[in-house]
């Protein structure tokens, strides 16, 4: 697969001249495309609806040639003016920074450049005084006789490509426009005839993300670069207009495009002022409307619909420009989600959309316990508090904590953990459910639960658990140090719910512990497992509890980590008053008021009955 993207990257390296025509037209298609569909939906011919939206869009990007093109023009007539302004600052710079290497370093520069100059001009006004009183000799060149022909080519081409590779794109476009249907089916017929689902899926969600992008993207630039240029001509910048439109196609570029645009006009600004007013009020205007567009324009128009993570998208601009240089660079966005699409949607590149895509590569469930693993309960707790924002802490527990947890227990059965990584994973979720305390005691005490459920609809599941004021639980580990963390989450919710609750290890049930449980005063005993396949330890630990106190009522939850379903173990099976699937379930069946399950007596006799004795037999 290596060896295949180094291929596709050297032919596109290659084959620029044939490739960059392809994708500037591709992409002006997906952004033309909806203001086609959107004629065509008034009645308007599809030939005449293509060819109004591709000449509209054509006279527009003229027309904004031209303008830049004049603008730059005077811009270059203008600049010996502004030479003595440059050395001014610098050498204020120089004089109130005395003693400074760099600011000396930067004057002598400046005067040496000047001397430089101002030699060169009296050498030349020398040479031109000496030729007319001493001839020299001149030079022999010995010049190639080429035929007029090849001379014109090579003038006239190099000026004739832009425009031909211009035409060719309007050429493309219109094409691509007229033949849209076409290809679509082309294109499925040639790579996705046997899925016709995903395939469709794949085009949509291309057309979809990119041409949004553009046409949103153009909006955003365009609504930054109206007050820019506004600004700029009220400050007196020159060529107000022309660093307007730049700006307008430098935020094309990703993150590095606006400080471009921005360096520009605070250069001019310190050539043209004598002071150093102008130049920060430059600097203020762009930087109040760069916030004012990231954090009000941006989420509003479109947020993040091209689906790339921040990183993406500055690797694919170094990989773009290094293939198609500045052109590829405001390409790079774009064609970067059609990548991340073509790996969504097709399994052979799905690594694409991992490596450049914004969505989340590990459930929350796998983050949590990548985090237990690598002993780092501070990320979780930061995940967990970003969680509980919209949720309440049974729910964060239920499908996030006990997962993790799971998730544990299978590496544990599979053989891959070793003791000190199941210790630590389990230390690890201990110190996660302590920096929740403070949320879990928030919840105990609100008042008003209902609020939140009006907010956050999918936290719904905590609202209907039963009060446990006045309730005594005992929650205990079954085998492991990862069964006493669970146990610890639900004592923690218990414990929210109103009850009192007491959290044991697994190694109090054990007949030859030092510490047994004590069990006077608590009338709910509640037992976590991880394994699935504890239904004959679950049964010793029942019997042993109830026979220790009968009007204890003892309940068991399995969230089965073999990912088998726990209709297998019956709480008749072990004398249990309640099985559990997952920690909701085992709080309302622990604070549900039932009498307890009395054990059941042996079915066979505790004494074996002696023989009587054969009486004599009497002749």
């Amino acid at each position: 697969m290596i060896l295949i993207l180094i291929g596709v990257a050297v032919i596109l390296r290659l084959g620029q001249e044939i490739f960059v025509p392809l994708a500037l037209s591709l992409l002006l298609t997906f952004t033309l495309a909806p203001i086609v569909s959107f004629l065509r939906k008034r009645y308007v011919p599809k030939i005449a609806a293509v060819v109004l939206t591709v000449a509209s869009a054509f006279v527009v990007i003229t027309a904004f040639s031209f303008v830049v093109a004049g603008q730059v023009a005077t811009l270059a007539e203008n600049i010996p003016t502004y030479q003595r302004n440059i050395v001014e600052k610098v050498h204020a710079l120089s004089q109130a920074g005395s003693g400074n290497g760099v600011l000396e370093h930067l004057s002598k520069i400046v005067e040496r450049v000047g001397t430089e100059m101002q030699t060169r001009a009296a050498e030349s006004r020398n040479e031109a005084s000496s030729e007319t009183t001493s001839p020299e000799p001149m030079p022999v060149e010995i010049v190639t006789r080429s035929k007029p022909i090849e001379t014109l080519v090579n003038v006239i081409v190099p000026l004739i490509r832009p425009f031909a590779t211009a035409g060719l794109v309007i050429v493309l476009v219109i094409f691509m426009l007229l033949e849209r249907e076409d290809l679509r089916d082309r294109f499925i017929r040639l790579v996705g005839l046997g899925d016709l689902h995903r395939t469709t899926a794949a085009l949509q969600d291309a057309g979809t993300r990119v041409g949004k992008y553009l046409l949103m993207q153009l909006v955003v630039n365009a609504l930054y670069a109206v007050p820019i240029t506004i600004g700029l001509w009220l400050l007196g910048i020159p060529n107000a207009i022309l660093w307007g439109l730049l700006t307008l196609v430098l935020r094309f570029v990703p993150y590095i495009g606006p400080v471009i645009g921005m360096i520009l006009p605070l250069f001019l600004a310190l050539a043209i002022s004598p002071g150093w007013s102008l130049v920060a009020w430059v600097a203020a205007l762009f930087i109040t409307i760069e916030l004012i567009s990231n954090n009000v324009i941006e989420p509003w128009l479109y947020g993040s619909h091209t689906g790339l993570s921040p990183l993406a998208i500055i690797i694919s601009a170094i990989f773009w420009s290094w293939l198609w240089g500045p052109l590829g660079l405001m390409l790079s966005t774009p064609l970067t989600v059609c990548l991340v699409v073509l790996g969504r949607y097709v399994p052979q590149f799905s690594f694409l959309d991992v490596l450049l895509g914004n969505e989340p590569v590990l459930q929350p469930q796998e983050k949590l316990y990548q985090r237990l693993l690598a002993g780092d309960p501070s990320e979780a707790t930061d995940n967990a508090e970003e969680f509980l924002e919209e949720e309440y802490l049974i729910d964060y527990y239920e499908k996030v904590g006990l997962p993790a947890l799971v998730l544990g227990e299978i590496d544990r059965q599979r053989g891959v953990m070793s003791e000190t990584q199941i210790a630590l994973v389990a230390a690890s979720m201990q110190t996660l459910i302590g920096n929740l305390a403070d949320i879990a005691e928030e919840e105990e005490n609100e008042e008003e639960p209902q609020q939140k459920q009006a907010e956050t609809p999918q936290a719904v599941e905590g609202l209907d658990l039963p009060d446990g004021t006045g309730r005594s639980i005992i929650c205990l580990g079954g085998r492991g140090a990862m069964d006493d963390a669970a146990a610890a989450m639900l004592a923690q919710i218990l414990a929210v719910q109103g009850a009192d609750v007491v959290t044991a290890d697994h190694t109090v049930t054990d007949v030859r512990s030092s510490n047994p449980i004590e069990t006077s005063g608590f009338d709910t005993v509640v037992v976590a497992f991880l394994n699935g396949n504890s239904k004959s330890h679950a049964r010793q630990i029942v019997r042993r509890l109830k026979r220790k106190k009968p009007s204890l009522r003892v309940g068991i939850v399995v969230p089965m980590a073999d990912g088998e379903r726990s209709a297998q173990i019956a709480p008749a099976d072990i004398n249990a008053d309640f099985v559990s699937l997952g920690l909701n379930e085992a709080v309302q069946s622990a604070l549900s008021v039932s009498e307890p399950v009395l054990l059941k007596s042996s079915a066979r006799p505790l004494v074996r009955p002696r023989p009587r004795p054969t009486p004599p037999l009497v002749a």
